[in-house]
């Protein structure tokens, strides 16, 4: 399927939500994303850079259920909430949406930046995660409307 050759189609398969520094991601069946500000219960919620500026890039962050069945597949022992991401969807292509607006349920997403896996997920699962979701780590975006985001939601990106 070609991104740009029209809409682009998926679901919300989960979500997961930390409260705190290094609390375990939890998973719920839906929360609230609010507009430049983060997604309600999550510890980067109203997180600002120095300076008091809101950090857009730190409000909601997704990964492809397609990732994160690859890295199984390897023989791995990974859980969608070891990739330490909010959102986890199906059938859509994250990477192609930096600098996209895009709907995830009732909220307006922008993609900010890939989020590429770090040396801290690899302290926290297995040596040669960072491999092996090179390209697959996942997306950062900012919330630019507010709305609720629900297990089985649609996503969608024109």
């Amino acid at each position: 399927m070609d991104l740009f050759a029209g809409p682009m189609h998926g679901s919300v398969e989960a979500i997961f939500l930390a409260g705190a520094r290094g609390a375990p991601r939890t998973a719920v069946e839906h929360v609230r994303a609010v507009a430049a500000t983060g997604l309600e219960g999550d510890r980067y919620f109203g997180h600002r850079r120095g300076g008091g500026k809101r950090d857009p890039e730190r409000q909601v962050t997704l990964i492809e259920a397609e990732a994160v069945d690859a890295v199984r597949a390897t023989g791995a022992a990974f859980a969608p909430r070891d990739a330490r991401r909010n959102v986890v969807t199906r059938g859509v292509r994250l990477n192609e949406l930096v600098g996209r607006t895009f709907r995830v349920g009732g909220a307006l997403l922008r993609g900010t930046e890939r989020c590429d896996p770090c040396s801290r997920l690899t302290r926290l699962t297995y040596r040669g995660v960072e491999r092996d979701l090179r390209d697959r780590g996942g997306l950062r975006a900012e919330i630019l409307e507010s709305g609720d985001i629900r297990v089985g939601d649609p996503v969608e990106a024109e």
